[in-house]
């Protein structure tokens, strides 16, 4: 007969199974990313994108389910679950990925006991400090190029180093455009063109239809990024740009874009070398940005909780518009934002919850082309009341009841969305100089086009549902009303013989679910009263383009013939073979 000892070991053992299924997934389909890449197989890689994000979450509803019979009769189930993690952890000790391995298993744990907060008793948990290997002296990790004739020949010896089973269409003149580049940024960044070499990642991080090699330039005890982003057309590969400030990296890794195929069986690791030459992006910004947003998502969760500890300032409003569908707040200090759904929505709003939930989930598995926030979904998560501002508690109480309620000392929130915090646009316009605010309207129209090529109608086109990331780009983040491009039909307001109809409150023709009428956009796409009319002029002359349906129905004749766009994670006027006057992405 089995003890609670056995049954503990057995559920440990289950776990730890399903982790290694889950690990054994995700690399099989990262490790197709470079087929995909020397093949231009673009559809396949799309695909490969949505089934690997669904693995995680699959793999734990198996375990679950598999450790369900195993723990039905147990007398001391909490007892018999701290056997079955003093067990695991002894088994994922040497483990390169670890810290996965550790989220995994909260992943089963939180599932099968229904966690709120933070459960010591079960969970394994740590909120202190953990060791992240900053990649140095690891040979394996990653290969150091040096110069010994001229930068040149460097940039050569580098791009030879990896191969893409595919013919280059010109590498000297790549190595070229390179090397003007990385001279002239020495010179002009550390007044010299001495370095003490280039640190390049074996692994190759592949994304849409690019393949990006990463490395740090050296010299002294500066480190700047060195990023090559490689294309791939009809006629070979080329070197796209080359990025070397740390804010066009970060650009490359930020919480708007997709995910990256990468393979490496130590992913901290890996997330070490990049925190080297990005000091700025949070661990949880990191390991989401490498194919791992759930172990994102327990990062985010620890530091939060960490930073509670170690601050007093409360919740309060977030700064922006109210929104009719979600209450939004934000502990400042954090540069987080907090989104729950209210209980119920004033009209015109004409929405459900569980279509607002749909629309966040399409998000996740969307591509988010740099143009959508990313959302963290998060249950049960609990607070102390006294970190809450009175008046927003108040309010969450009276408007989103069915997820916030106080039990005792504690505010425990059912259901929450977490955003990075980006200033609301239409605040931004308002508050920031003219020759700001130009450059903002225009990149709001590139990110409406943008969304569109990417299959994506925000549906609401107000400037307080779009925000300014601290680079400068205007990101969507309200996704109540979103929907997918190639289910609008874009009209033409029908002419009418009675002048009278102008003046009718209703409209005077038949409109059907769907219908989007580009004419009345202006109307919705107002800016505040107290911003200058240049704001409007400059927009209009760049993107009035949107304000017709030939427009919209031409990119929703692309998508019908399948015609997957490029979209660059940098500026248009970094690359080296720049895209046609008026093409999107």
């Amino acid at each position: 007969m089995s003890t609670d000892q056995d049954i503990g070991r057995q559920i440990g053992d289950t776990i730890l199974a399903g982790f290694v299924d889950y690990i054994a997934g995700f690399r099989k389909i990262s490790r197709r990313a470079q087929r995909h890449f020397t093949q231009r197989e673009w559809t396949e890689q799309d695909a490969d994108s949505r089934q690997r994000l669904a693995l995680h979450r699959s793999t734990v509803v198996q375990t679950v389910e598999r450790v369900g019979p195993i723990l039905d009769g147990v007398t001391d189930r909490r007892g018999t679950w701290r056997t079955a993690r003093a067990h695991y952890k002894r088994r994922i000790a040497d483990r390169s990925d670890l810290t996965l391995a550790e989220t995994f298993f909260n992943s089963v744990t939180r599932r099968t006991f229904t966690t709120i907060g933070v459960d010591n008793d079960v969970e394994l948990r740590w909120f202190g400090a953990t060791t992240v290997p900053r990649g140095e002296g690891r040979a394996e990790l990653f290969a150091t190029a040096n110069r010994f004739r001229d930068t040149s020949a460097m940039v050569r010896q580098i791009l030879e180093s990896y191969d893409f089973e595919a013919p280059w269409v010109d590498l000297e003149a790549d190595a070229r455009r390179v090397a003007a580049r990385m001279d002239s940024f020495l010179i002009e960044e550390w007044d010299s063109l001495e370095a003490d070499g280039i640190d390049m990642l074996r692994p190759v991080f592949y994304r849409n239809k690019a393949a990006y090699l990463v490395g740090r330039l050296r010299q002294l005890n500066r480190v700047t990024p060195i990023v090559f982003p490689i294309l791939h057309s009809a006629d070979g590969l080329r070197v796209d740009t080359v990025l070397m400030a740390e804010s066009q990296a970060s650009r490359l890794f930020s919480f708007t874009r997709s995910y990256f195929f990468v393979e490496w069986p130590n992913p901290s690791e890996l997330v070490g070398f990049l925190k080297s030459l990005l000091p700025m992006k949070s661990l949880a910004e990191l390991y989401t940005a490498i194919g791992f947003p759930q172990h994102g998502k327990t990062s985010l969760y620890r530091s939060l909780y960490r930073h509670l500890d170690h601050s007093h300032d409360k919740f309060v409003r977030a700064r922006g518009t109210p929104g009719m569908v979600m209450a939004v707040f934000t502990l400042v200090s954090f540069n987080v934002v907090f989104k729950i759904i209210k209980d119920r929505f004033d009209p015109p709003k004409n929405t459900t919850r569980d279509a607002v939930k749909r629309r966040y989930a399409l998000v996740y598995n969307h591509d988010r082309v740099g143009r959508m926030v990313e959302a963290w979904e998060f249950e049960n998560l609990s607070f102390d009341k006294d970190r809450f501002d009175p008046e927003l508690l108040e309010e969450l109480l009276k408007t989103a009841s069915e997820s916030v309620r106080v039990k005792g000392d504690s505010v425990v929130i059912s259901h929450v969305y977490t955003e990075r915090q980006v200033y609301p646009l239409n605040l931004y316009l308002r508050e920031m100089s003219t020759a700001k605010a130009v450059a903002a309207v225009i990149d709001w129209g590139w990110a409406i086009k943008d969304l569109a090529a990417a299959n994506v109608f925000p549906g609401d086109l107000f400037t307080k549902n779009f925000g300014v990331t601290r680079h400068g780009n205007v990101v969507f983040y309200d996704y109540d009303e979103l929907t997918l491009l190639e289910e609008c039909r874009f009209r033409t307001i029908p002419q009418s013989d009675d002048p009278a109809d102008e003046m009718r409150l209703e409209p005077w023709f038949s409109i059907e679910p769907g219908d989007v009428f580009p004419e009345q956009f202006p109307t919705f796409m107002a800016f505040p009263r107290d911003v200058d009319h240049e704001v409007r002029q400059r927009f209009d002359e760049v993107h009035s383009d949107l304000y017709t349906p030939a427009f919209w129905q031409d990119v929703q004749a692309s998508l019908a013939r399948s015609d997957l766009p490029d979209f660059f994670p940098y500026v248009e006027d970094v690359r080296f073979h720049r895209r046609p006057s008026g093409a999107l992405g």
